[in-house]
C-alpha cells in the first residue's frame, strides 16, 4: 500500500470532524490545502421587468379615481345616521311575517266609522294650522305698515324699533353645571357600563 492510499484511508468523516479547516494531503513540497466555506443558500437576482410608462400613469390613475369614488361615497352617506343594531329586524321574523299576521275582521260600521272620525280630525287639524297662519300673516303685515308709517314720521324712532330686545328672553344660570361624584356611594340599580358601538 503506497503512502498516498494511506493518507487517503485515514482522511475519512471522523478525521473531517476532528482536524482544522486546513488539511495537507501532499507530501510534495509545497503542500495543497483544502479550504472549508460556509454553505451560502443564495439564488441569482430576478432581473427588473421593464414596465411601459403609459400602462404605470393607468395603473395610477385607476387607483386614484378608485379612492374619489370611495370618498364621493362617504360623502354622500355623511347626513345619513348610523345604523343601530338593535333596531335591525332579525331575517327569521322577516320570513314569519304572514305566518304572524292577525287576521282580525271588523264589522263594516267599525270601518266606516273609524274613516270618518279620521276624515273628521284631518279637517279639523287643516282648519286649525289654516287659522294659525293667517293670524301670524296678518300680525307681519300689520306690523310692516306700521314701521312703514313710523320711518314715514322719524328715522330715529324707526332705527330704535327694528333694533333686537336683549331683555326679552331674559337667561340666568346659578351653580354648577356638574356636581363630583359622591364617594362610596351605592347605586340602586347596579352598576353602569356604557356599551354603546361607535362608528369611525
Amino acid at each position: 500500500m503506497s503512502s498516498a492510499t494511506k493518507l487517503l484511508a485515514s482522511f475519512t468523516r471522523l478525521s473531517l470532524r476532528e482536524s482544522s479547516f486546513q488539511r495537507s494531503i501532499s507530501t510534495a513540497a509545497a503542500p495543497l490545502y483544502f479550504r472549508l466555506t460556509q454553505v451560502v443558500e443564495a439564488e441569482p437576482l430576478k432581473k427588473k421587468k421593464k414596465m411601459d410608462p403609459m400602462l404605470i400613469r393607468q395603473r395610477e390613475e385607476r387607483k386614484k379615481k378608485k379612492i374619489e369614488k370611495q370618498i364621493r361615497r362617504l360623502e354622500k352617506n355623511a347626513s345619513q345616521l348610523k345604523p343601530i343594531d338593535e333596531l335591525e329586524v332579525p331575517r327569521t321574523i322577516l320570513q314569519e311575517k304572514e305566518i304572524r299576521k292577525r287576521s282580525i275582521q271588523l264589522p263594516e260600521e267599525v270601518k266606516d266609522q273609524r274613516v270618518a272620525l279620521l276624515k273628521e280630525w284631518s279637517h279639523y287639524k287643516y282648519q286649525q294650522h289654516l287659522a294659525e297662519t293667517t293670524m301670524i300673516d296678518e300680525v307681519m303685515a300689520s306690523q310692516q305698515h306700521a314701521l312703514e308709517e313710523l320711518r314715514k314720521v322719524s328715522e330715529d324712532l324707526w332705527r330704535e324699533a327694528i333694533q333686537l330686545d336683549q331683555t326679552l328672553l331674559p337667561y340666568r344660570a346659578r351653580g354648577p353645571l356638574r356636581t363630583p361624584p359622591i364617594e362610596g356611594y351605592n347605586t340602586p340599580d347596579g352598576e353602569y357600563f356604557n356599551r354603546t358601538k361607535k362608528w369611525d
